[in-house]
């Protein structure tokens, strides 16, 4: 059984930084990629960063610039590095993590960015 579960979430001042913490677990026997995906309310579910087994990295254009992917010494952790934060991101950031076709997916971690 594989779990997946995020850290790092809370409240932070428009223009502030955040680092959240991804960790999965469990009978992993090869990753394709591990990414992160938030949901505002009321909004669909969107993809924010993925990074790939060969570490390449893509991001979604309205986060490019502020938000880094990267993972941990441990293959199976990956953080993302929040800076600028502005408003608009507020949301429920999720890490999905990709092996052997199967998608596993976290429960998620609140981000506020409010004043």
């Amino acid at each position: 059984q594989v779990q997946v579960v995020e850290s790092g979430g809370g409240l932070v001042q428009p223009g502030g930084s955040l680092r959240l913490s991804c960790a999965a677990s469990g009978n992993i026997f090869s990753i394709n990629a591990m990414g992160w995906y938030r949901q505002a309310p009321g909004k669909e579910r969107e993809f924010v960063a993925r990074i790939g087994s060969g570490d390449s990295t893509a991001y979604a254009d309205s986060v490019k610039g502020r938000f880094t992917i990267s993972r941990g010494n441990a293959k199976n952790t990956v953080y993302l590095q929040m800076n600028t934060l502005k408003p608009e991101d507020t949301a429920v950031y999720y890490c999905k993590l990709l092996a052997v076709g199967i998608n596993y997916w976290g429960k998620g971690t609140l981000v506020t960015v409010s004043s």
